[in-house]
């Protein structure tokens, strides 16, 4: 029987692929795994799922050469708006090898970014409709929005051109404004933004009552850093908050699935906060309307009678003694919670305390020596079994009072 080598087997592997495959042939698949190393070199993986079980049918190897990475990256990112990275269908035009020692792998030529751009579309799509058949859409926008947004929890990154251009804004703005405002630190690009944010707004959640609005703000980048705000779960946990929110995540391109859920959105960090002033311009130009209108009705109606006047006064005291009276009753309520807390820890911590001092006392040897137990050493060492003597050893003996030597002289 004639027989061939590994090696002669895998060169004409390789040379039936080339024959099939001599130019190179479209594919579409979904990207699991990308990296580029140091030489500019892309290394990818590439899967593919059955649509009903989401089971992986095929996978392999991919490689993107320097000279034509730093060609197709450009042009992927500037006609589909996204990096090429995980989780995303391409089409490729490949070349298909076959080495003896590496085995299958395939080598991209060219991409194609209009098939990756109908998949996004129609995954965004899907995540709309998915939204909207869960009830949640407009729900953020339902809700009403203070009157006066003074407390303002902030999701951005703390090194944010954005994060200073909005905190500046509201710092010269009108001086009788005062507004308290709180950084929740996140991520705001890449793979690891979607579950940072979340992350902060559950944090926001914990002290929601602290807050009047939650904004969330990225300022500038480029718009393939932007695919986070269209997951479904950053979008869902925002059209459910409690809070209004408020986006404004600085981009020019086609309005995020974000922008759409949440209750303003607008398209720059200082656009955001430009919005919160007009809120505050809008409330004190209706205290001064109000003002004003007093004044008036007052200089017209100068024949009023003291009476009246008065009774107008104890009317407004009523209602500030009533918004005081219930503003410290929250704040006395709050005070009783925390010292019934304080009391419920420290009354755990002494029981615990007790415990461990009972069971030091009862494992103590003067407890022992109380119950009549005694304890017996032989040079030192406390004995335990007959095996540990010998006639003519001195035994010390530890009573509760004082201890006896004695002579052993026989043992049973």
């Amino acid at each position: 029987m004639q027989a061939i080598s590994l090696y002669e087997l895998t060169l004409n592997i390789g040379e039936s692929f080339r024959h099939v495959y001599e130019t190179p042939v479209w594919i579409t698949a979904e990207i699991s795994e990308i990296r580029e190393n140091q030489n500019g070199h892309c290394y990818i993986e590439l899967i593919e799922k059955d649509e009903a079980s989401d089971y992986i049918v095929a996978k392999t190897k991919a490689t993107i050469w320097n000279n034509t990475f730093r060609l197709i990256k450009p042009y992927f990112e500037g006609n589909t708006g996204e990096t090429l990275r995980s989780g995303i269908k391409v089409m490729l035009a490949v070349t298909v090898e076959f080495h003896p020692v590496y085995g299958l792998s395939l080598n991209v030529k060219d991409i194609d970014p209009t098939y990756t751009v109908g998949e996004l579309a129609a995954k965004r799509l899907q995540i709309i409709r998915r939204l909207e058949a869960d009830g949640i859409m407009d729900m953020n926008k339902q809700l009403e929005m203070p009157e006066l947004p003074q407390r303002i929890a902030i999701i951005s990154s703390p090194t944010a051109a954005g994060y200073d251009d909005f905190c500046n804004q509201l710092a010269h703005s009108n001086p009788r404004y005062s507004f308290y405002t709180r950084l929740f630190p996140a991520i705001m690009q890449g793979d690891a933004a979607e579950a940072s944010m979340i992350q902060a707004l559950e944090k926001i959640y914990a002290c929601a009552s602290l807050f009047d609005v939650v904004v969330i703000i990225r300022g500038g980048g480029a718009s393939t850093d932007l695919s986070c705000f269209d997951s479904y779960d950053l979008t869902c946990n925002c059209a459910q908050f409690p809070l209004p929110v408020i986006a404004g995540i600085g981009h020019q391109r086609d309005v995020s699935i974000l922008d759409m859920v949440a209750h303003t959105s607008v398209k720059t960090p200082t656009a955001a906060a430009a919005f919160i002033l007009e809120k505050m311009d809008y409330a004190f130009g209706k205290i001064s309307e109000y003002v004003y209108s007093i004044k008036q009705i007052t200089a017209q109606n100068h024949h009023l009678t003291v009476r009246k006047l008065e009774a107008t006064q104890w009317k407004l005291n009523q209602s500030l003694k009533r918004i005081f009276l219930r503003k410290n009753s929250e704040i006395e309520r709050k005070v009783l919670l925390l010292k019934s807390s304080v009391s419920a820890v420290l009354s755990s911590r002494k029981n615990n305390l007790s415990l461990i001092e009972k069971s030091i006392t009862i494992h103590s040897p003067e407890y022992l020596y109380r119950k009549g137990y005694t304890i017996t050493t032989v040079n030192g060492k406390r004995v335990t079994s007959k095996t540990q003597v010998k006639p003519g050893d001195t035994m010390k003996t530890y009573l509760r009072d004082g201890n006896i030597d004695s002579c052993v002289s026989e043992i049973n």
